[in-house]
C-alpha cells in the first residue's frame, strides 16, 4: 500500500518461510494489499502514481516467488481474465497503454502486450492464439482513429466476439460511438482514463455482462443519435469568399526582417542541462492523471501531496539522465526564402531562388460575423504577386534516442513506475528543446526578436513574436504535410528521426513544425471545411479525394 520496494525480497522471503506454500504469499498477502489499493484508486482516495508504485512492489515480489512456485510444479493463482493490449499500426505512443496495463495487472488480469505499431492482422491473430477475453487498442495521433475502425470491421467480418477497449489522447466517446461502435456487434467501450479500466473490464467479464453490454450499446446508440442531430446546420462560406475575406497584411508598407542566416543547421548532441529551464511541467502531471497547473498543483488540496512525491521522483530520473548522458538530443532547422500564392500554398525557394518545396495550407470556412477574417497560415507570408521576398522556417527536434533502452532496463527490473517516468521525462525534454530552439531562432539565427526577454511562463503562454505550428495541430491538421518538412530538411538522413506510415515520429520524444516570423502570425484552429476545399486540396496535393478525406476526417463538415 505504501509502494515501498526497498527490502521487498527480504520481506517476501520472511513471509514465504511463515507460509504453508509460496503461492499463499501471493493469494493471501499480496493480492489482499492490491485489492485495497484497487478499491482506494477506484474511489478516488489513491492516485495513479501510487498505484503504479504498488504494482512495482507486487511485480518484484511475484518475480522472487516464481522459482519457488515452479519448484512445487503448481499453477500460479488463476487470473481474473486475459487482456491483449496494443498501440495500433503506424502509432508509436505507449505511455497511456502501459499505464492501463499496469493498473489491470494490479487487479490480477493477465496482460498480453504486443507493443506499438501493431497491424490489425497481428492483433486479431494474437487475440485468437492467446484466447484473450478483451482487446485494448491505444492511439495518440488522428490516423490511429481510422485504424481502430478498421480493426472493429475486421473483427465483425471474421465473426469474432472480443470486447474492445478504446483509449488514447485523440480518442473520444463521440468517435467511439459514431465511428467504431456501428462497425461491431460486440462491446466497444471508450476508456478515457486508467481508473475506469478495471470497472469496465470487470463489467465486461462479470456475471451480468450481457446486461452491461446491452446498456452500453443503448447508451452509445442514444449518444450517437444526439451527436448526429446536434446543430448540423453550421453555415459555411465558399472557398472563393473565404479567400476574398482572408487576413490581409499591408505588404506594401510591411517591413520584412531578413534572417541573419539562411539554410539548414544540424545539432548532433544538445546538452540536456540547458533545456531544463524550458520545461513545461504541467503536461507531466497530466500524463499521470494528476490534473492541475504547475507549480500550483504541488499545493493542491486533493492531489498536492501525490504531485510533490511524483515531481521529486521525476527530478531524480531527470538528474540521472542528465548526469549520465542517458538520452541523446538532436535537432535540425532551416530558414528559407518564401512566398505564398493565390491558392494558399507557401512556396519555399533554394539559394538560387528555385522552388524546392511547397507547403499546402487550409483556410477556415465556418461562417463568421461580418468583418471577421478567414485565416490560413499562408496569410502570414508575402504573396508572390507583391514581388517581395519573405522567409519561413521548418524544424525537427528529438530527445528520444536512448529512451526505449533505458525504459526497457527498468521494465526488466519489474519497475514499470520508472519505465513510464523515463518516457514522460523524455517527452518533456523534447517540448523543452522545441521551445529552446525556437527562442534561439527568434533571437539569433533569424534574429527578428533579438531584444526578447521572456520568462519560461511567458514562453509557455506563447507571448513571443512569431509562431511554430505543427502538422496535425489545429491550424494545419494534415499530417501529410510532415512529408514536405522531411523532404526539405532531409530529417531522417540528418538526425535519424523517421515517420511511420501513419506519420507518427520515431523516436516518439520528438517535435516538428514550421517557423513563421511575422509579427502578425498567430495560432488559430482551422475548424470544419467543405467538400469544395477538400477536393481542391486533393488536386493541389496530387492525391485522391478519398485519401484527402481520410487524413482530414476530423475537419470535414458534417455530411461529407
Amino acid at each position: 500500500m505504501k509502494g515501498i520496494d526497498r527490502f521487498i525480497e527480504e520481506d517476501v522471503e520472511e513471509a514465504r518461510l511463515q507460509s504453508e506454500r509460496p503461492l499463499h504469499v501471493i493469494e493471501v498477502n499480496l493480492m489482499t494489499g492490491m485489492g485495497v489499493v484497487g478499491d482506494l484508486f477506484g474511489s478516488g482516495k489513491m492516485f495513479l502514481p501510487q498505484v503504479v508504485k504498488s504494482a512495482r512492489v507486487m511485480k518484484k515480489a511475484v518475480a522472487y516467488l516464481q522459482p519457488f512456485i515452479e519448484a512445487e510444479k503448481d499453477q500460479t493463482q488463476k487470473a481474473n481474465g486475459k487482456i491483449l493490449m496494443a498501440t495500433v499500426k503506424g502509432d508509436v505512443h505507449d505511455i497511456g497503454k502501459n499505464i492501463v496495463s499496469v493498473v489491470l495487472g494490479c487487479n490480477n488480469y493477465e496482460i498480453v502486450d504486443l507493443g506499438v505499431m501493431v497491424p490489425a492482422e497481428k492483433i486479431i491473430q494474437a487475440a485468437i492464439d492467446h484466447q484473450v477475453d478483451v482487446i485494448g487498442l491505444s492511439g495518440l495521433i488522428t490516423p490511429s482513429l481510422d485504424e481502430m475502425v478498421y480493426i472493429a470491421s475486421e473483427l465483425e467480418r471474421q465473426n469474432l466476439n472480443f470486447p474492445l477497449l478504446i483509449g488514447g489522447a485523440t480518442t473520444s466517446k463521440a468517435h467511439t460511438a459514431v465511428k467504431i461502435d456501428l462497425k461491431y456487434k460486440n462491446a466497444v467501450v471508450h476508456v478515457n482514463d486508467a481508473s475506469r479500466a478495471v470497472n469496465v473490464v470487470s463489467s465486461l467479464l462479470g456475471d451480468r455482462n450481457k446486461e452491461y453490454v446491452d446498456d452500453l450499446k443503448n447508451d452509445y446508440s442514444d449518444f450517437r443519435e444526439k451527436f448526429l442531430n446536434r446543430q448540423v446546420d453550421k453555415e459555411y462560406v465558399s472557398l472563393e469568399q473565404a479567400r476574398a475575406d482572408k487576413f490581409k497584411i499591408d505588404w506594401e508598407n510591411e517591413e520584412i526582417f531578413t534572417p541573419n542566416q539562411l539554410g539548414i543547421q544540424v545539432f548532433e548532441n544538445q546538452d540536456l542541462a540547458e533545456l531544463i529551464p524550458f520545461i513545461d511541467w504541467s503536461p507531466f502531471f497530466r500524463s499521470w492523471d494528476l490534473h492541475g497547473k504547475y507549480p500550483n498543483i504541488l499545493e493542491d488540496e486533493v492531489v498536492g501531496e501525490q504531485a510533490k512525491e511524483l515531481f521529486a521522483d521525476g527530478q531524480k530520473i531527470l538528474k540521472k539522465i542528465v548526469d549520465e548522458k542517458l538520452l541523446t538530443a538532436k535537432a535540425i532547422f532551416g530558414i528559407f526564402k518564401a512566398n505564398s500564392n493565390e491558392t494558399d500554398d507557401i512556396l519555399i525557394y533554394d539559394e538560387n531562388d528555385q522552388e524546392q518545396v511547397k507547403f499546402l495550407t487550409l483556410r477556415q470556412q465556418v461562417q463568421k460575423s461580418k468583418g471577421k477574417d478567414y485565416l490560413a497560415l499562408s496569410d502570414f507570408i508575402a504573396p508572390k504577386s507583391t514581388g517581395k521576398t519573405d522567409y519561413m522556417g521548418a524544424f525537427c527536434v528529438t530527445t528520444g534516442f536512448g529512451t526505449d533502452e533505458l525504459s526497457d532496463q527498468y521494465e526488466k527490473d519489474n519497475d514499470d513506475y520508472n519505465a513510464i517516468m523515463v518516457k514522460a521525462i523524455a517527452d518533456r525534454f523534447a517540448e523543452a528543446y522545441a521551445e529552446f530552439l525556437h527562442k534561439k531562432v527568434r533571437t539569433e539565427y533569424w534574429g527578428y526578436a533579438n531584444q526578447e526577454n521572456l520568462s519560461n511562463e511567458d514562453l509557455i503562454a506563447e507571448k513571443y513574436k512569431g509562431i511554430r505550428p505543427a502538422p496535425g495541430y489545429p491550424a494545419c491538421p494534415d499530417h501529410l504535410e510532415k512529408h514536405a518538412i522531411w523532404d526539405l530538411l532531409k530529417v531522417k538522413e540528418n538526425i535519424g528521426v523517421y515517420l511511420t506510415e501513419s506519420l507518427a515520429m520515431f523516436p516518439t520524444a520528438a517535435v516538428s513544425g514550421y517557423y513563421f516570423g511575422s509579427p502578425h502570425a498567430k495560432y488559430f484552429g482551422l475548424g470544419k471545411i467543405t467538400e469544395e476545399q477538400v477536393k481542391e486540396y486533393s488536386e493541389r496535393k496530387g492525391i485522391s479525394l478519398r485519401e484527402a478525406k481520410k487524413w482530414l476526417s476530423p475537419n470535414l463538415a458534417d455530411g461529407i
